[in-house]
C-alpha cells in the first residue's frame, strides 16, 4: 500500500486535523524563530552582515554588439 493510498484510506476529518496541525505547528515555529534567536544570542551584528555582503557576488550586465 503507498503511502497515498494509506493517507486516502484515512477519515476526511482526521486528514483535515493532521494537516491543520503540521500548519499550525509551523506558524507557531515561524513566529517564535525570532524570539529564540534573540534570547539565545543569535543575531548577526552589523559586522556580520556587512562581511556577508562582501562575500556576494557582483553581477554586471555587458552590452552584446
Amino acid at each position: 500500500m503507498s503511502l497515498w493510498t494509506y493517507w486516502k484510506s484515512i477519515h476526511p476529518r482526521t486528514r483535515m486535523l493532521v494537516g491543520g496541525s503540521l500548519i499550525a505547528y509551523g506558524l507557531v515555529g515561524d513566529l517564535m524563530t525570532d524570539t529564540v534567536a534573540d534570547a539565545l544570542g543569535f543575531r548577526p551584528s552589523e559586522e556580520d552582515k556587512r562581511k556577508l555582503l562582501a562575500l556576494v557576488p557582483k553581477v554586471r550586465s555587458v552590452e552584446k554588439d
